[in-house]
């Protein structure tokens, strides 16, 4: 196998022959076909992530098909096409997991940040925490549900029935999001970087009401914001674009620091929220979700050793929708 293989804080990528993997107990091997570039593998790769044991292979918006099989595991077949996810392993046993919240499990494992991830060939990927995608799409079409899409639909349920929705960083996750939110009766609102009109353009083909710079102030009140760009200065920006009762999603495992901001834009009842990781139930749901919506993404294909060029154009805002990796 081969794969793009981050060797410390802030190095480039260096593509590397390994040995075939063997999978363990309850474990599968996956041959990727095609994997996502999440802004999480610019934390990842930056360093901006706590306790990354050097080397680790990136990646956690993995398409492909079961290879191996270990174990153990009876619920899979060999060739079945599956996605595998940022949330890759938990301990089951404490009392987050107990309660059914194994997002916010004490002892999780994360594909491309504590267990090697899908910048590569082949990965192997706890059977319990793959999804099985059926037969329908194109794999580099799907592999953005798999964080983008996935993070995504915790973030929109987080947010409320609300009808008006505004969305911060039109990316990945906001050109997904907004479909399945315009899908359910919502208004979409989308707030890019000044000037990136491509983005803005994009989010009026996908039926957003109105699209402008986070600077700008929308056209009504917004029922609730999901802010997706890991920009702290936009929390005080979105609350003060909410109603009364609204309510502002965080949805990055990372961001700059928020500012001090006056108590009156949060007085009202409105709320700050964060959203951290995802459960299996969510990939169940928003897969399910997805396909009613008959979501759409808009994806930059790169081979797999061009995955510093690909995280080079998303750290620079350059990418109109999604980048994949094909191996």
């Amino acid at each position: 196998m081969y794969a793009m293989v981050l060797a410390a804080r802030g190095a480039p990528l260096t593509l590397q022959e390994r040995p075939d993997p063997k999978p363990g107990r309850g474990e599968v091997v996956v041959k990727v076909s095609a994997c996502g570039v999440c802004r999480t593998d610019l934390h990842v790769v930056d360093g901006e992530l706590p306790d990354i044991a050097y080397p680790i292979v990136p990646g956690h918006e993995v398409v492909g098909r079961i290879e191996a099989l270990g174990a153990g595991v009876t619920e899979l077949k060999i060739g079945a096409r599956v996605g595998v996810p940022w949330l890759g392993a938990t301990c089951g046993i404490c009392p987050y997991c107990r309660a059914g919240k194994e997002n916010l499990c004490d002892r999780p494992q994360f594909t491309g940040y504590t267990r090697d991830g899908g910048f590569a060939s082949h990965l192997v990927a706890d059977a319990r925490y793959c999804f099985p995608l059926g037969e329908k799409g194109d794999d580099t079409a799907l592999a953005p549900l798999l964080c983008a899409g996935l993070i995504g639909w915790r973030s929109l349920v987080k947010a409320g029935d609300g009808k008006h929705l505004g969305i911060y960083g039109f990316g990945a996750a906001g050109h997904i999001v907004a479909q399945v939110a315009r899908a359910q009766g919502r208004v979409v609102y989308a707030f890019t970087r000044k000037g990136d009109r491509e983005a803005q353009l994009l989010a009026l083909s996908l039926g957003a009401q109105w699209a402008g710079a986070s600077e700008d102030t929308p056209p009504v009140e917004l029922d609730a914001a999901i802010i997706y760009a890991p920009v702290g200065p936009l929390v005080p920006q979105a609350l003060r674009a909410v109603r009364k009762g609204g309510r502002v999603v965080c949805a990055g495992i990372h961001m700059s620091d928020i500012p001090a901001f006056p108590y009156q834009i949060l007085w009202g009842e409105r709320q700050v929220v964060s959203v951290a990781n995802l459960t299996r139930q969510d990939g169940t749901d928003f897969l399910k979700a997805a396909a009613r919506a008959r979501v759409q993404t808009h994806t930059t294909v790169f081979p797999l050793e061009q995955a510093n060029e690909a995280l080079a154009q998303l750290r620079d805002g350059k990418l109109v929708g999604a980048a994949v990796l094909e191996p």
